[in-house]
């Protein structure tokens, strides 16, 4: 029996199937596109693993996508990790070292 369901739930509440995920080349990772490869993993229309190789990401890039969410909602995505290591303190530092 395959416990894969047909749709889940996408970032802006629309039903989402794979036919929906962004494309595998995708090169551009802009918010919507995150959250719907975070989303399509929760719901269990694909793996971890299989996004991770569709997209060429490693696990630690998905997971700073998962938890970008958990904490700060979709804006939560605009965030680069080049701001997140800048940032680390948690205060804004207008002369980052």
């Amino acid at each position: 029996m395959n416990d894969t369901p047909e749709y889940v739930v996408g970032p802006t509440g629309e039903p989402m199937t794979r036919d929906d995920l962004p494309p595998p080349s995708t090169k551009r990772w802009v918010i919507r596109r995150k959250a719907e490869v975070v989303a399509a993993v929760r719901g269990g229309l694909i793996t971890l693993e299989e996004a991770c190789r569709r997209y060429s990401l490693s696990v630690e890039e998905f997971l700073s996508w998962q938890q970008a969410i958990d904490r700060n909602g979709l804006p939560g995505l605009r965030v680069t990790r080049a701001q997140e290591y800048r940032s680390g303190s948690g205060e804004d530092d207008p002369h980052p070292i």
